[in-house]
C-alpha cells in the first residue's frame, strides 16, 4: 500500500537555473517518509517506531527537473524490504496527468534503521513493527541495487574541505540530519570544483552541470563540535557528457584511528541549457578532472 504526500514547492527551493535543488529533494523525501508515519501513528504502536529511526542509506535518482509553480507535486512513498533490524522504503516524485499517466521527477530509497538513542545503539525491528511495516509493502517493487564503491589510491589537497556542522544541522538526538549531509557533500563537490576549474574562463562549464544520481551510506553520526571534520572528495569517472565524484566524510581528530562517517557517490551530468540535452564538455573543463581522477578507479 502506497501513501500519497502533497508537498509544496517552495521559490526559496530553486538553484540558479530555476530547478528545484537536489538537496531540496531529500527534504521533500524526509517530509513524505515523517507524513506517512504520523498518518500511521496509532498503527505503529505510538512513537518508539516514528520517531526512534536513524537513516543508514539513501539512494536518489534525478529523472527530470522540477520547476517552481503554485501546485504541490505528489510523492508516493512505500515499503520495498523488510529485514531483522532494518526495513527501505521507496519513493517517486510525480505529477498526474489528466489521463492517469505520471510526469516522474525523481525517484528514492531511504534504508532506516530503528535506533534507541538513550543508548545510543540499534535495536531489531518487533514482530509487530514488521507486520505492519508488511501492510505497507509493494508487492510489486524490486529491491534497490547497490553501486559498487571504491576506495581512492590517494587523497589531492584539491579535495580537501574542511565541514563545520551548524548547531541548527542537529536534529532533537544531537546528531547532523540525514539531510544535511547532502549540503555538506553539495559544499564539498563545488569547492572542489572551483579550485580545478579556477584558470577557465567564464562560468559555462559550471554552470551547466546537473546532479544524475546520488548514494550516501551513513556510517556513524555525526556529532556538532567546534573542530571540523574533513571531507575527502575524488573523481573515479569521467565519460563522454558525465562525471562521478566520491566523498568522505571522516573524523580524523584522533591521530591513530581515523573514522569513517559517511561515504557519497554522485553522478553529474554536463548539459545544454539551450536544448537541456547531455553534451560533452570544453577540453579545458574535462583535462582538470582527467588530471586527478584516482587511478585505482
Amino acid at each position: 500500500m502506497r501513501h500519497v504526500y502533497e508537498c509544496p514547492v517552495r521559490w526559496a527551493d530553486l538553484d540558479a537555473l530555476g530547478h528545484v535543488n537536489n538537496v531540496v529533494y531529500v527534504d521533500y523525501l524526509q517530509e513524505a517518509r515523517v507524513d506517512m508515519f504520523r498518518s500511521h501513528r496509532v498503527e505503529l504502536m505510538g512513537q518508539e517506531l516514528v520517531e526512534g529511526l536513524v537513516v543508514a542509506r539513501t539512494q536518489v535518482r534525478y529523472v527530470e527537473p522540477l520547476m517552481f509553480r503554485f501546485e504541490p507535486v505528489r510523492i508516493d512513498c512505500w515499503v520495498t524490504e523488510v529485514r531483522a533490524a532494518s526495513f527501505t522504503l521507496a519513493y517517486e516524485v510525480y505529477d498526474e496527468r489528466p489521463d492517469g499517466s505520471r510526469r516522474l521527477y525523481l525517484t528514492a530509497t531511504t534504508e532506516l534503521t530503528p535506533y534507541v538513542f538513550a543508548e545510543e545503539r540499534p535495536r531489531r525491528l518487533t514482530a509487530e513493527e514488521k507486520a505492519v511495516l508488511e501492510g505497507h509493502r509493494d508487492p510489486d517493487a524490486e529491491a534497490p541495487e547497490r553501486a559498487p564503491q571504491r576506495t581512492p589510491a590517494h587523497r589531492l589537497e584539491v579535495g580537501h574541505y574542511p565541514v563545520q556542522v551548524r548547531f541548527s544541522d542537529v536534529d532533537v538526538y544531537g546528531h547532523v540530519n540525514n539531510v544535511k549531509y547532502f549540503e555538506y557533500l553539495q559544499e564539498a563537490r563545488i569547492a572542489m570544483m572551483g579550485r580545478l576549474w579556477e584558470e577557465v574562463p567564464g562560468e559555462t562549464g559550471r554552470s551547466s552541470l546537473v546532479v544524475a544520481q546520488v548514494d550516501v551510506d551513513y556510517k556513524v553520526p555525526i556529532l556538532h563540535r567546534a573542530a571540523a571534520y574533513d571531507a575527502w572528495t575524488w573523481v573515479s569517472h569521467v565519460g563522454s557528457t558525465s562525471l562521478v565524484m566520491e566523498t568522505e566524510i571522516v573524523d580524523a581528530s584522533d591521530p591513530d584511528r581515523e573514522v569513517l562517517l559517511a561515504r557519497a557517490r554522485v553522478v553529474l551530468v554536463f548539459f545544454d541549457p539551450a536544448s537541456g540535452r547531455p553534451r560533452r564538455p570544453d577540453d579545458d573543463i574535462r583535462a582538470p578532472l582527467l588530471e586527478v581522477m584516482s587511478p585505482s578507479c
